[in-house]
């Protein structure tokens, strides 16, 4: 009778377990391996940002800055915490609601943001403690929100009709975000699609299609509608930014110069690069945007290719693991979501590092965790802390 009474007790916890369970059991679940590595790569861009600006004339002391993206820390440190405990799964039932959060944000950003008045960009929504770059935590409700259409339309994805409204459905966010105008991370959106798609088992020739498609787009907004149409849907600037990289030379002095100093100072590194702290290119203000989108350029000149390869060793390990947790969960979302996360990981830090050393276009894509904006540092930390949530309550937790 009491063994009866004991099975019946153990059948009942383990009906309740994914609703709840123990500090130890979601403490031995996290992924460890991907925290250490992730606050590690928020530590060496604490210590580089402190290098690229304490030196800086037009700010009240050494660490403000540190001390603003250390503001993004706590606050992103709590989400990672708080995203880690709840069970992803549960997230997806809010899908449309997480969709419309992130149009509503993208809208407002249009209608009161602010921004830099040069190029007459609104990216930003003021928050008490800091500018929210709303286009950054977009990206990331755009993963949790796809990942649930595609999860639960996994019975279709051999029907075209409904990948061209998934695509519709990125397309829209993506247009709000380049109205900002933010070309960089428009593009991010796309990436993100591309390589959810392909987790989730796209058909190779509708991949095809839509590749062509893509292409035709491009062809027609950079070529046909310019010449034939006098239609400009990128701005001047844009346009030429994205062939500068080619030739930087061709303007030195206007916008090829930052790559023009970027090259330089990444060159000027070698192997073991000129000491931290010591980057004449950085602190004799040669190099624009030294501390965001540049932030790659100061490392390799103070640190050197040794702590480029630091670095992006880091990154490596970040990306590995959550593909890993792509792979081993136990839950299609699960897998779209963390597969979100890896993709964007892997275009941002590609396209930022590219750019440093001309052979990306500079289109403004900040180096996750590194570069100096608190809505990026606080977006990338949540993203962790999806992962872990995937780890904790389908990989390796108490739900299998």
């Amino acid at each position: 009778m009491d063994s009866q009474r004991t099975n019946v007790l153990q059948n009942a916890r383990e009906r309740r377990q994914p609703l709840g369970f123990s500090l130890g059991t979601y403490l031995r679940s996290l992924d460890w391996i991907l925290l250490a590595a992730t606050l590690a790569l928020v530590v060496y861009g604490l210590l580089m940002l402190y290098s690229a600006t304490h030196a800086d004339t037009n700010i009240s002391t050494p660490l403000f800055y540190v001390r603003s993206q250390a503001v993004g820390l706590v606050i992103g440190l709590v989400f990672l915490i708080m995203f880690s405990v709840v069970n992803y799964q549960r997230i997806a039932r809010w899908q449309m609601y997480i969709y419309g959060a992130a149009l509503l944000v993208l809208i407002l950003t249009l209608v009161i943001g602010t921004g830099e008045e040069t190029v007459g960009a609104n990216r930003w929504i003021q928050l008490p403690f800091f500018r929210l770059q709303t286009s950054e935590l977009a990206k990331f409700l755009l993963i949790l929100s796809l990942g649930a259409v595609l999860a639960e339309g996994i019975e279709l994805r051999h029907r075209l009709r409904f990948v061209i409204l998934c695509v519709v459905y990125v397309l829209i966010p993506c247009a709000l975000v380049y109205l900002q105008p933010d070309l960089g991370t428009a593009i991010a959106f796309i990436a993100i699609l591309a390589v959810m798609l392909v987790v989730w088992g796209v058909r190779l020739p509708h991949l095809g299609i839509l590749a062509g498609a893509g292409v035709v787009a491009t062809v027609m907004v950079l070529r046909i509608l310019p010449s034939a149409f006098g239609v400009h849907l990128l701005k001047d600037y844009q346009v030429r930014r994205l062939a500068l990289f080619l030739d930087p030379e061709s303007d030195p002095t206007g916008l090829g110069y930052q790559l023009i100093q970027s090259k330089i100072a990444v060159g000027s590194g070698m192997f073991t690069g000129k000491g931290y702290m010591s980057g004449t290119q950085t602190h004799l203000n040669f190099l624009p945007a030294h501390h965001t989108d540049f932030i790659f350029s100061v490392i390799g000149e103070e640190l050197g290719f040794m702590g480029a390869i630091l670095l992006l060793g880091l990154f490596a390990v970040v990306i590995w693991r959550a593909f890993r947790i792509a792979r081993l969960s136990s839950h299609l979302y699960g897998t779209l979501i963390a597969a979100g996360v890896a993709g964007v990981l892997v275009f941002q830090v590609f396209v930022n590092v590219g750019m440093t050393i001309g052979i990306m276009p500079v289109t403004g894509i900040p180096l996750p965790f590194v570069s100096f904006g608190s809505s990026s540092l606080v977006v990338f930390l949540m993203a962790i802390g999806l992962l872990e949530s995937v780890h904790v309550h389908s990989v390796a937790g108490p739900t299998k």
